[in-house]
């Protein structure tokens, strides 16, 4: 530390450096456009930083190609794991798929993974579906967030996200939608919403 200069210590009696190396639990619930975006954001930064980055994705279809995918796995460092079918709130006749079931033994997976510290950084996305449907216990992730070894660091998207949750979280962001072209009747187009 440069002379004359003195760090101050906070109440909790961390220093500086201590408290910038916290496992950080962020939530990006809302209306708007942009959760999963922001997370992807923060992956970047992760990845900078050369972290180990776990993607778990509860809504999107092994289908879907989005644009993060790709650019990420470009990079290398991330593991993308897809669970159920995609938008799976659409019930349809005939299905198969036990989304519940997929949601479940994602969680579980994800549980193992924080266990065996695998990640550095988790990004859990569209993952407030499950919890809200009763497909994976808000108690449950509550209580494993909060119980993680190391500093592993968490973001969890969706719209509905529970109240216990944000409790939780050290970071919360809602985004709010102002306007929406898809509420002209536009349809989403490649490079933007994926």
């Amino acid at each position: 530390m440069p002379q004359g200069k003195v760090e101050v210590v906070p109440e909790d009696g961390l220093t500086t450096r201590q408290r910038r190396r916290q496992a950080v639990f962020a939530v990006h619930t809302g209306d708007g456009k942009g959760k999963s975006t922001a997370a992807f954001g923060m992956a970047l930064r992760a990845w900078n930083m050369g972290w180990p980055i776990g993607v778990f994705q509860f809504v999107k279809s092994e289908k879907w190609r989005v644009g993060e995918e790709a650019a990420l796995k470009k990079l290398g460092g991330v593991t993308w794991h897809k669970m159920g079918e995609g938008w799976s709130w659409i019930q349809r006749a005939g299905t198969e798929r036990d989304h519940a079931t997929e949601a479940a033994e994602g969680w579980a997976q994800i549980k193992r993974d924080l266990a065996a510290e695998t990640y550095k950084f988790y990004v859990l996305d569209e993952f407030t579906y499950p919890m809200k449907w009763g497909w994976v216990d808000v108690a449950d992730v509550v209580a494993t967030l909060a119980a993680r070894p190391g500093t592993q660091h968490v973001v969890i998207t969706g719209r509905y996200a529970a109240p216990e949750l944000l409790e939780a979280a050290d970071l919360v962001t809602e985004m709010t939608k102002v306007k929406h072209p898809m509420d002209a009747g536009r349809k989403g187009q490649p490079g933007i919403e994926w």
